[in-house]
């Protein structure tokens, strides 16, 4: 399987218009896909979002929307089919292999 494919396949959308540069999706983003910006915050690494849904719970301004879940559970599957007792992407998302759920 080509993992690389599913480096852009995820549902984050951001409307920086709305952002009102807070700073919780950097925050709590534990992937790092959010950065601080000058007037609103950047979506520097889209591919890193495993679609957990912390930054859009989190955003008082409703400027980000992720369906949350799926790329968790995503990374379930592969970790079982690998045999792995504990859920990660292994890198496979652009995350460098941290753990996907938390």
């Amino acid at each position: 399987m080509d993992t690389l494919a599913y480096l852009d396949v995820n549902t984050l959308v951001y409307d920086p218009d709305a952002c009102i540069n807070c700073g919780m999706c950097s925050a709590v983003c534990p992937h790092g896909a959010f950065e601080a910006g000058p007037t609103s915050a950047i979506l520097a690494h889209k591919e890193r979002c495993m679609e957990c849904g912390a930054c859009m719970v989190n955003c008082p301004a409703h400027a980000i929307y992720v369906d949350s879940g799926v790329g968790c559970a995503a990374a379930m599957i592969l970790s079982a089919l690998r045999g792995q007792k504990e859920v990660s992407c292994g890198g496979d998302y652009g995350c460098g292999g941290s753990s996907c759920c938390g």
